[in-house]
């Protein structure tokens, strides 16, 4: 079982500072729950589109896009859905 850990860039920084702490909460709660998961790919997306991750969480109205790295899951951004795409 390989043990990951959650690396944030700092766009996703600026993001989540931005977030209510109630959000704030909940998607702490998400992404550990996920990297306790034995495979934490399993609940993810794999996205299509050219971006600057390859995959997505999502939580609730929120998306959490990152890549893997070896044994780190790299969160580069954390939005709402309606805005996370546009760029």
């Amino acid at each position: 079982m390989a043990h990951y850990k959650l690396v944030y860039k700092n766009p996703a920084v600026k993001s989540i500072d931005k977030l209510p702490p109630h959000i704030k909460k909940r998607i702490k709660a998400k992404l550990e729950w996920f990297i306790a998961q034995q495979e934490p790919l399993d609940f993810a997306e794999h996205l299509t589109k050219p971006a600057d991750a390859q995959y997505r969480y999502r939580v609730g109205v929120y998306r959490i896009l990152f890549d893997v790295e070896g044994n780190n899951i790299v969160v580069f951004l954390i939005q709402h859905r309606s805005e996370v795409y546009r760029r």
